[in-house]
């Protein structure tokens, strides 16, 4: 795969329809699963159908969108049908989701290359190894931009390690701190070699009053189009569909104590992160080779012993 630089985008949405059915079940998920209904699923759709049509028609913006769902949204046809569409449009910078690269991969013959990517989680005792491998190696094929991670526990070291001996070296592993687990230093190493980022996911961040890019240039928009800061942050700053959210954006310090999360902490202006991964912010990509963050850089993680557990 041949590296990509984006056109930069004005705004960055992270969408999170009501979808929650996923073809796994993990047991170390934080996420509430359901098994949707025809009822829920046929909503979901309309939900990401209206959202779509939205962003095809803000032709005046640049605009790059990230799929978060609660469940698997590639099983589904109406997200591989919005990826490819969305992708194909000349004032879409990116167009990512977050998946376990379970389904098929071929539909994205049909999508723009240079503009679509996947964010892709192994689940060892999920799918077979080799399988999960194979879908990586038809992305490559396909020239498909993708990154390629693990939850962080013990029994998951050795398929990560064997994830990558094999994986093309320009395909990021990132690895993410198991929820709710204290990590020994010794343990911390052990991921640290598999991914030099793994620091920033050891440890929560400071973040009240911190400057952050959500609710200016990033938005959370849910199935109803309600526009938020970020997934963390409930309070509302309008509806997508009316606009009313647009008189809301602009720099604004974090409300919560601590950021836990990638997808939330990637945006705090305190931390190096949109230069480590500019280009591919939204695929958790690197621009380049990445290397240990250095403790001034880290000075604002808290130990996890310190804190509650904090819901990802």
């Amino acid at each position: 795969m041949s590296p990509v630089t984006p056109t930069p985008a004005d705004l960055t949405i992270l969408y999170r329809g009501p979808l929650a059915s996923c073809d796994y079940d993990c047991p170390y998920c934080p996420f509430a699963k359901r098994r949707d209904s025809g009822e829920q699923l046929r909503a979901d759709r309309a939900a990401l159908e209206r959202f779509t049509a939205w962003a095809a028609a803000q032709t005046g913006e640049r605009l790059s969108v990230l799929f978060t769902p609660w469940g698997e949204g590639l099983v589904r046809s109406w997200y591989r049908h919005a990826l490819v569409e969305l992708s194909r449009l000349p004032h879409i910078g990116r167009v990512a989701i977050q998946t376990n690269l379970g389904g098929r991969t071929g539909w994205l013959a049909d999508a723009a290359r240079d503009k679509v990517a996947l964010w892709c989680t192994y689940h060892p005792g999920q799918t077979p190894y080799e399988r999960f491998l194979g879908r990586c190696r038809e992305l490559t094929a396909l020239g498909v931009r993708y990154s390629v991670g693990v939850v962080g526990l013990d029994a998951h070291l050795d398929e990560a390690r064997r994830l990558r001996e094999t994986l093309p070296p320009e395909v990021y592993l990132w690895v993410n701190a198991a929820e709710g687990h204290t990590y020994t230093d010794e343990e911390a190493d052990r991921w640290t070699a598999l991914d030099p980022l793994f620091p920033y996911s050891r440890h929560p961040h400071r973040s009240a009053g911190m400057p952050c890019r959500t609710g200016e240039s990033v938005v959370s928009v849910d199935g109803d189009g309600t526009v938020r800061r970020c997934h963390f942050v409930r309070a509302e700053l309008g509806n997508l569909y009316d606009g009313s959210f647009r008189r809301s954006l602009g720099p604004r310090g974090c409300p919560l104590d601590v950021c836990d999360c990638h997808i939330g902490y990637v945006h705090l202006e305190t931390l190096p992160l949109y230069d480590v991964f500019a280009g591919g912010v939204l695929e958790r990509i690197p621009a380049g080779p990445v290397r240990v963050p250095t403790a001034d850089t880290l000075r604002g993680a808290v130990p996890r012993r310190s804190l509650p557990v904090v819901t990802r």
